[in-house]
């Protein structure tokens, strides 16, 4: 039987066959560890900022506050222990913390993928473990970079209003972002020496003015990442920087619009509440309307009545509402997604309403919002104590000077101070004043 020959054999003038399990396969001249060191590093902040915003946005939900769509993680295990009462001012700071949340997380991508490009010939080291040390190892790069993934995947996906998680997407996203932390500090205990080291073999700036002549690969190291017969250069390591944050100010600039209103939203065409916005007092961004929810003008009609229930109950027309003390407050509703809006609402204290059940402020405990809406798990809500409170929080029957058109909540929606999107809840039926 004849011997296997090498393609090479067979015709001299053909490239044998390039296999990525080799090392020979990766031959880009930019890659190595003080590359990888510098993108590890920028991802180490951002995902550092990432993670604690994601922790503020999970304390501003508050999981005990109920719904379906919350997690009940921290009445029952320890990932709650960092919860505490979610303030009601100023008013601004859930928009804040959720909108950098979103928009660092986005401006990361970039910066993700190349840093998974500088370390790509890793994850095809063969065979794959040779100790145990290793295998503790490459098991925490697999939770790395499956968690670093997961955590992006699901985030886009619900920024994009693709509900697709066979689970609740909160509860999915802050488990995950645990897994991902936990495999980030093992990572980074493990690489802080080498991190160190690689960072300071090359000044930053003096790898910023070297020209694509001038460029070099790094010296040989121990990691796998240095090229063993690299090709000559067609980039320097300044373009390579420059296109990676290039790409990530790209996609801040076309997604901060939808965050912080203004002029700006008309270039965030990468966010579904971005866009033009129109000139009529209601054209601002709402997340499901009406017909979606399966609202009809009938059960908002003159026969809608609002039920509120405390140590008596009441049932108050629109025009009852109206009749009561108005307050306008200008508030920002800011949702999960990352978007916000800031309007001027007008409507009844909650506060007031709960007096009006009878409970006074010292006996509060917490309110219970039902809606209209049935399904989806946002047809009712929790109320905080501190939030009913609040003198800015209102049921809202007016906003811009105008009625609530029927997309925004008509004839009765809350306005929470300082609270998630989800809490305002629209279209209200009841609601109910705990003590």
């Amino acid at each position: 039987m004849n011997e296997p020959r090498e393609e090479s054999e067979i015709d001299p003038t053909r490239t044998p066959r390039r296999n990525p399990f080799r090392s020979t396969y990766w031959r880009s001249p930019l890659r190595g560890p003080w590359l990888t060191s510098v993108l590890g590093l920028v991802l180490l902040v951002g995902l550092t900022l990432v993670f604690v915003t994601g922790l503020l946005s999970y304390a501003a939900y508050n999981p005990w506050l109920g719904g379906r769509f919350n997690d009940t993680t921290p009445d029952k295990g320890v990932l709650g222990f960092y919860l505490f009462t979610w303030p009601t001012r100023p008013v601004w700071l859930y928009q804040l913390t959720q909108g950098i949340h979103v928009l660092v997380g986005l401006a990361l991508v970039p910066v993700l993928l190349a840093k998974l490009w500088s370390v790509i010939p890793k994850l095809f080291t063969w065979p794959p473990v040779t100790s145990p040390a290793q295998a503790i190892e490459r098991a925490s790069l697999l939770l790395l970079v499956g968690g670093a993934f997961f955590e992006f995947a699901t985030g886009i996906i619900n920024i994009q209003y693709w509900y697709v998680f066979p689970t609740g997407f909160y509860a999915a996203h802050f488990y995950g972002a645990w897994v991902f932390a936990g495999a980030l500090a093992v990572h980074v205990a493990v690489r802080a020496r080498t991190v160190v080291t690689a960072l300071r073999s090359r000044r930053l700036r003096t790898e910023l003015r070297t020209r694509l002549v001038d460029t070099r690969p790094e010296p040989p190291d121990d990691h796998g990442l240095v090229a063993p017969n690299p090709e000559p250069p067609t980039m320097t390591r300044r373009g390579l920087i420059a296109l990676v944050g290039g790409g990530s100010l790209l996609v801040l600039v076309l997604t901060i619009g939808q965050t912080i209103g203004g002029p700006l939203r008309r270039l965030a065409l990468l966010a579904p509440r971005g866009g033009v916005q129109g000139t009529a007092l209601d054209d601002f961004p709402v997340n499901k309307t009406a017909a979606y929810r399966g609202i009809t003008a009938a059960q908002t009609g003159p026969d809608w009545r609002l039920h509120v229930v405390g140590r008596r109950g009441l049932r108050l027309s629109r025009a009852d509402l109206l009749a009561l003390p108005q307050y306008t407050e200008r508030l920002p509703i800011a949702c999960v997604e990352g978007w916000s809006t800031v309007q001027d609402w007008t409507g009844v204290r909650l506060r007031d309403l709960a007096d009006l059940a009878g409970v006074p402020e010292s006996d509060l405990a917490s309110a219970f919002v039902e809606s209209l809406q049935r399904g989806g798990g946002f047809g009712t809500a929790n109320l905080a104590t501190n939030q009913v409170l609040d003198p800015r929080s209102l049921l809202a029957l007016r906003v811009n000077g105008a009625d609530l058109s029927l997309d925004h909540g008509f004839p009765a929606r809350v306005i929470v101070a300082n609270g998630p999107g989800v809490h305002n809840t629209k279209w209200v039926s009841a609601m109910t004043f705990r003590t």
